[in-house]
């Protein structure tokens, strides 16, 4: 009975009910082979995406690249935490406004300010429809865990990857520092502050890649993918626009 509850409410979950509907539209549908292969091609993209098994194959290549960073970090100590979404309209604190990424990437850049003597935090992200910027409430929040708002350097106006690393460079020159992003977005990352001549040492969080049953569809598999896909593309046209290997 365990089981069968188990599978009966995999099924009636909204990607694998999809998957579901599609795979019995591809079994009626004889004749149409246009339509039909459109259906089959939207039936293996969800069912392949959205399967633990096809995210872990795209995610853990990602992840694997850069290990947890328990490194003491000696003179000069940096931390930049990269910003990833908020919403300044949510009542309460200001870690209850940031994003699950965005509050996973913050703790991880505190933890790594406690590797260190005298760490400056620096925080980034502009506010795109929002009226408050990332890096602000990134900051509001680090100060509500404990950080001096002394040692807080925001950066509110960058935009993507690529201007963090301007706006960083033009505050620190070459000196090294730890950066800090999601695991998936941290071999871009690096690619682009490497490219930018800074000494980045790598501080990932925020895993997400996970094994398990690979028959198991569910929402936080595609979210995976889509997050895995998106990183390969973006390395995809940074080597392309800027030559990087």
């Amino acid at each position: 009975m365990f089981w069968l509850k188990k599978i009966v409410s995999q099924f009636l979950m909204p990607i694998p009910l999809s998957v579901l509907l599609l795979l019995i539209a591809i079994i009626i549908l004889r004749r149409r082979k246009l339509v039909k292969s459109l259906i089959f091609s939207s039936f293996m993209i969800l069912l392949i995406l959205s399967s633990q098994w096809g995210s872990y194959m795209l995610t853990f290549p990602l992840e694997s690249e850069y290990p947890t960073n328990n490194t003491p970090i000696p003179e000069q100590c940096v931390v930049m935490v990269l910003g990833s979404g908020h919403d300044s309209t949510v009542s309460g604190l200001a870690t209850q406004q940031l994003s699950a990424v965005a509050l996973a990437r913050l703790t991880e850049g505190i933890r790594q300010m406690s590797l260190g003597n005298d760490c400056q935090l620096v925080v980034s992200g502009w506010g795109g429809e929002d009226v408050t910027s990332q890096a602000e409430v990134m900051a509001k929040a680090a100060i509500t865990l404990g950080v001096d708002a002394s040692r807080i350097i925001q950066f509110p106006l960058a935009k993507d990857t690529i201007e963090e690393a301007q706006y960083l460079k033009w505050e620190i020159g070459d000196r090294p520092f730890r950066l800090v992003t999601s695991a998936t977005h941290m071999p871009r990352a690096m690619m682009i502050f490497k490219h930018m001549g800074m000494h980045p040492q790598s501080a990932p969080t925020d895993f997400i890649a996970r094994s398990g049953y690979w028959w198991r569809l569910d929402a936080s598999n595609m979210l995976a993918s889509q997050r895995s896909i998106h990183e390969y593309v973006g390395q995809l046209w940074f080597k392309v626009k800027y030559g990087s290997k």
